[in-house]
């Protein structure tokens, strides 16, 4: 039986609206499944691909082994009637009436001669067996974000996790938030925050400047009320 190339997108499609059907259709191990190429299996589930390259479960004998659509190709028409016609066991009911005629009985102990194949049986089942210790990767963690912004005169932190905001922005002092670039290696980062802290420094004195020029006038004009009396 020439085992195929491996299974198509769209056949992998196929095979999933089979099962939706209640149906379980067979398909041929490649020559990448190992010893059991070109044996018949029947697919039994699909499970999610992202979790697993082997994510077309096969049952094979009394296994239900995980495979890759590499390892898999769409069985003939005939091959479901090939594989049947050996599942059925007319020896064991012609040998009844063989042990029963006096004539066969030397043939008896040629019986033991099919049963000599079970090691073959087991060795195509223990094959698969040792593909299933494949670890499954497991997913890592969401991504982390924190992340340091200024607008309108403040600077505020904030962290996120995927799509899960961990931390909702919260403003900080802008010495805090220099000591948290300062940590960033990247001089052009750096420098901005500082040219930032400069422009907001300068605004600042204006204002105090403003302020005290203010507060000077005030102070003399009670003075000057204070001295009318």
């Amino acid at each position: 039986m020439d085992a195929g190339q491996g299974l198509s997108t769209d056949e992998v499609q196929s095979l999933r609206e089979a099962l939706a059907a209640g149906r379980r259709p067979r398909v041929v191990f490649t020559a990448s499944a190992g010893q059991i190429a070109g044996q018949v299996g029947q697919v039994v589930e699909l499970t999610d691909p992202e979790v697993s390259d082997e994510f077309v479960v096969v049952r094979f004998g009394r296994d239900e082994l995980p495979f890759a659509p590499a390892d898999l190709a769409m069985a003939p028409k005939g091959a479901a009637r090939r594989l049947a016609e050996p599942k059925p066991e007319p020896p064991a009911q012609e040998q009844p009436p063989a042990v029963a005629e006096p004539e066969f009985v030397l043939d008896t102990p040629r019986v033991p001669a099919p049963r000599r194949e079970e090691p073959k049986v087991e060795q195509v089942e223990k094959a698969p067996a040792r593909r299933a210790v494949k670890a499954v990767k497991p997913k890592g963690p969401a991504g982390l974000t924190v992340t340091l912004a200024y607008a309108e005169g403040e600077w505020t932190v904030a962290a996120q996790q995927g799509s899960k905001a961990l931390a909702k922005p919260y403003v900080v002092k802008p010495a805090e938030a220099l000591k948290m670039v300062a940590l960033v290696d990247v001089p052009g980062v750096q420098e901005a925050v500082e040219q930032i802290l400069g422009t907001e420094r300068a605004e600042a004195e204006q204002q105090a400047e403003k302020l005290r020029a203010e507060l000077a006038e005030i102070e003399a004009r009670l003075a000057e009320l204070r001295e009318a009396r």
